[in-house]
């Protein structure tokens, strides 16, 4: 992993348990975390934890962001609401990996309910880890920019 990582963590209550076991990963590991909640499996509003932690990126006060929830869709969708955002939902090594080398993917979100725990820090690891290709996907990464910029 690169040196000098921040990263911004966010979940909802079914997220939680992901959350906190993340978090101490990353710290093991040398990364500055800032964690933006939720504190509790107690019931919540995804949104409210996501959107913060998405902005914290987009506004470069961290490197990187991981959203969790339940299944990681709805806190993917939030944090692809904040312009500067390119969120992936990665269920295996390989979509961590082609999430960051083919679509420099600068948030990460990980469904507590659809992997294991192991395998969830798996993907971290991978998705930290992997280097953007540039070439080819360069271009679709301006496309995606410049869709942004038109229509939000």
């Amino acid at each position: 992993m690169k040196e000098n990582i921040s990263i911004a963590l966010g979940s909802d209550h079914a997220g939680f348990k992901y959350k906190e076991a993340i978090k101490k990963h990353l710290i093991q590991r040398g990364i500055e975390v800032f964690d933006f909640g939720t504190n509790s499996d107690q019931p919540c509003d995804y949104p409210d934890f996501i959107r913060p932690a998405a902005e914290a990126v987009a506004k470069g006060k961290t490197n990187y962001g991981i959203v969790l929830g339940g299944s990681g869709n709805g806190e993917a969708m939030v944090a692809n609401k904040v312009k500067g955002i390119r969120c992936s939902l990665c269920w295996s090594d390989d979509t961590a990996k082609w999430a960051r080398s083919h679509n420099n993917a600068n948030v990460l979100a990980i469904g507590e309910r659809t992997v294991s725990l192991v395998l969830a820090l798996q993907i971290v690891d991978t998705w930290l880890s992997t280097e953007f290709e540039g070439g080819r996907h360069e271009r679709r990464i301006n496309l995606i920019s410049e869709i942004e910029n038109k229509f939000c």
